[in-house]
């Protein structure tokens, strides 16, 4: 199997910004999710967003109480979450799931998300509601397999096929390719080793990654960067498997980075992931 490597990823210098680039060179993102007890996920989803280098990041949150606290990060733009919300933004990307929660609110938002012609990135709770309400999954495969991307963990990945765990993690090039076939999307299979496979390319594998990053809020993390580096490759030449696999293995390396200079494995946090991808890609460009 192929593994990711910056080092040789060529396309990664599409990134680079011209001297007359403004915001909208740079995308236009919205994130859904964090309901009640839950808006730390959306908001690190943004942050990694915003610090991966998106044009503008419009963060769409359900908990109202949390949409009112949020401003000790002025550069996203919170609004609260309503039917609606992917038209009157009119984002080139949407990223719905951390903190969603499993409300008949929070399915009618990814319903809305999956009629949206703008790319999308599902996970977590956005994953989950393709199992409580069938008719998503063929909103879904109807959509076209450059425009989505699903993250699963495989916790998820096993509720979406219908089997454990344990199943999952014994094969895990066999559950990647059945989330494929299931879904028509490109699938970010999550946990060690991260996989990444799409109907048209073959699965790539990353290598990079420690123990340090089995927290919660990673994955939001990671949800973050995909959408941001997908909304630059927009205007950037990048397709969606290649946006997907610069961000995941940045994602990968910012934590072995930090670890490799004293900060972890242990107490290893998102927050610093964050900052840490925001140095390595800039280095890299």
């Amino acid at each position: 199997m192929k593994v990711i490597d910056l080092d040789t990823l060529a396309y990664r210098a599409k990134l680079v910004r011209a001297s007359d680039e403004h915001k909208g060179n740079a995308g236009k993102v919205l994130l859904i999710g964090g309901d009640a007890g839950m808006a730390g996920a959306i908001l690190l989803a943004a942050r990694a967003c915003l610090h991966a280098g998106a044009g503008w990041t419009v963060v769409s949150i359900l908990d109202q109480a949390s949409a009112e606290v949020m401003t000790e990060q002025p550069e996203l733009m919170v609004r609260l979450a309503t039917l609606g919300d992917c038209a009157q933004v009119n984002p080139d990307v949407i990223a719905i799931g951390p903190g969603l929660g499993t409300s008949s609110r929070a399915i009618s938002l990814v319903s809305e998300a999956l009629h949206s012609d703008a790319t999308l990135v599902m996970d977590a709770d956005a994953i989950n509601a393709l199992t409580i309400e069938t008719d998503l999954l063929e909103l879904l495969r109807n959509r076209k397999t450059a425009k989505t991307i699903l993250t699963p963990h495989p916790g998820e990945a096993a509720e979406l096929l219908g089997t454990s765990t344990n199943d999952v993690q014994a094969d895990r090039i066999n559950a990647l390719q059945s989330l494929i076939t299931l879904t028509q999307s490109i699938v970010v299979l999550k946990g060690q080793h991260t996989l990444i496979g799409s109907p048209q390319s073959s699965a790539l594998e990353c290598q990079e990654g420690n123990p340090g990053m089995a927290t919660g809020g990673m994955g939001d993390v990671l949800t973050g960067s995909i959408t941001a580096i997908a909304a630059q490759g927009i205007f950037h030449q990048l397709n969606l498997w290649e946006s997907t696999g610069i961000a995941v293995q940045l994602h990968a390396a910012a934590a072995d980075h930090l670890v490799a200079r004293g900060i972890g494995p242990i107490g290893l946090t998102p927050s610093e992931t964050i900052l840490e991808m925001r140095s390595l890609l800039n280095e890299l460009l």
